[in-house]
């Protein structure tokens, strides 16, 4: 099962790993960007989008489904 925060995101199974990265700070508030306390969990977030990814080019999923 993908991450539903993955899946919010839109992206093609051949978008890079930059481009993942990028969507995934769109996605979050600037305002929940901007405080230094959630770094932590900021990157945790970022890390989890990237292996949702990996996992979903890895099954090679048609992105039309």
């Amino acid at each position: 099962m993908t991450d539903p925060a993955y899946q919010c995101l839109g992206l093609p199974v051949t978008a890079s790993p930059y481009a993942v990265l990028r969507a995934a700070v769109r996605a979050l508030h600037p305002d929940t960007r901007a405080v230094r306390g959630f770094r932590i969990a900021r990157k945790r977030f970022y890390l989890q989008m990237l292996c949702a990814h990996a996992a979903r080019q890895a099954a090679g999923d048609d992105p039309a489904s």
